[in-house]
């Protein structure tokens, strides 16, 4: 049986008019009525009518992606997975150009550093999310096309096809560039949606790093697990095809001002909950280079601020700024510390470590997340406000934690005269302590 032919009208997500800011609240969760006087709002989409034994699958696609159910009470609309997708086709699309002759036809292997890094390429270009169009690298713009990218398969998949390239596994068994994959099979455009992995963002397990596609562009955020919403139902995949990394061993007697043999082992390696022999070891780099005053004890195989921070004083001696001075370890970042080039740390440049506990009050940092809702988001937002950190404020300050705090407390942090991940938002105890004191 064909499928029927749609017309869907979506709002310019990058235009500001009155119009598009109107529909862009309103919608996907308003479907019916609507319509928008702006040029940039309306975009044709023309559905071909396929007969589903031509999708390749065995996969019942549905005609066209219906929107999302109304807003659940409790989570933040802009944490609604509002990802409708299309579902299994080739490369480049039904009609689109051919794929490359390099492309495999069938899956191949893949390390996680690999996965990771696939993932951060559409992060960095901000890839607008899309049902229909497909990016440079022929992959569709959508959720479950974001993870075909990520794990390089030989075609566009779908939520309801991607669980035959992975085998299911336990939240422990996580690893960076596995997925969190939900597909609602009795409704598979009403909520279906997919995130790839990136690592533990805290001890307890209960935020991690994901990386996914959705309204307006790919992201990269602390996440709760399992996700924002129906977190019961999303089921840990790994892919079938990944393979183990044995980064080169560290030279005998593991001498830390001279691993040079050591390759950069990726990226997957290091950042929050990253927790093995390479932090030890890029710490020991880092002290060897004057970044040292960043720890109060340590190095350890446990990634924390402190690495960051001498790592970003680092980046920084070398001139580096913006991204390239994030605090995270990239291979020229690698390269510099292994062959001993580029420019030391200068004394006092890191400055003493910030304080990590005895902060009075401090309630720690899993209460002040998206989603939290506790009497010390209230007690953080009076004192911002007390401080002169208020405008962000159209109501409140309150319990439930919103953008509003954020923003206000970056902007604190930044008076600090801190920037780049130290200034992200998110209070830690320096900031608890230096904001009530």
């Amino acid at each position: 049986m064909e499928s029927p032919v749609f017309e869907e009208i979506d709002p310019a997500s990058d235009c500001d008019c009155p119009g598009c800011v109107h529909w862009r609240r309103a919608l996907p969760h308003s479907w019916s009525g609507r319509t928008s006087t702006h040029p940039a709002a309306h975009r044709a989409l023309a559905l071909a009518a396929v007969a589903s034994a031509t999708l390749g699958t065995g996969h019942a696609v549905p005609a066209a992606a219906a929107p999302h159910a109304p807003h659940r009470p409790g989570v933040f609309a802009g944490d609604e997975p509002d990802s409708p997708q299309g579902g299994s086709a080739p490369l480049h699309g039904p009609g689109g150009r051919p794929a490359k002759p390099s492309v495999a036809p069938t899956p191949t292997a893949i390390t996680r550093t690999e996965i990771i890094n696939r993932a951060r390429t559409w992060v960095a270009a901000k890839v607008p999310y899309s049902m229909s169009a497909f990016w440079s690298d022929g992959y569709r713009q959508d959720c479950s096309g974001f993870v075909s990218m990520a794990w390089r398969l030989p075609g566009n998949e779908w939520t309801g096809s991607l669980a035959q390239y992975g085998e299911r596994i336990s939240k422990e068994e996580l690893q960076p560039g596995d997925i969190l994959l939900f597909h609602n099979a009795s409704d598979p455009a009403n909520g279906s949606h997919v995130t790839i992995f990136g690592g533990w963002t805290d001890a307890a397990h209960t935020h991690y790093t994901a990386y996914e596609q959705t309204r307006p562009h790919t992201r990269r955020q602390t996440t709760p697990y399992a996700y924002w919403n129906d977190s019961d139902r999303y089921v840990p995949y790994r892919y079938k095809d990944v393979t183990p990394e044995e980064p080169a061993s560290e030279p005998d007697g593991g001498t830390p001002g001279a691993p040079a043999v050591t390759p950069y082992p990726g990226a997957a390696y290091f950042g929050p909950g990253a927790n093995n022999k390479y932090v030890t070891l890029l710490g020991r780099m880092l002290v060897a280079r004057g970044a040292g005053g960043s720890y109060a004890s340590g190095p350890g195989p446990r990634w924390t601020d402190a690495d960051r921070r001498a790592a970003r004083a680092f980046q920084l001696a070398q001139g580096w700024t913006g991204a390239d001075a994030d605090g995270l370890p990239g291979p020229r970042t690698w390269e510099l510390l292994v062959t001993g080039e580029g420019e030391d740390v200068k004394d006092g440049a890191v400055g003493p470590p910030p304080a990590s506990h005895g902060v009075p009050g401090y309630p720690g940092r899993a209460l002040f997340r998206p989603g939290a809702d506790n009497a010390y988001v209230t007690r953080l937002g009076r004192q911002l406000v007390r401080k002169g950190f208020g405008r962000f404020y159209t109501v409140g300050p309150g319990p439930r934690w919103t953008e509003a705090d954020r923003r206000a407390v970056e902007a604190f942090q930044r008076a600090q005269g801190w920037r780049g991940g130290a200034a992200d938002g998110y209070p830690g105890p320096e900031t608890w302590r230096r904001l009530f004191s």
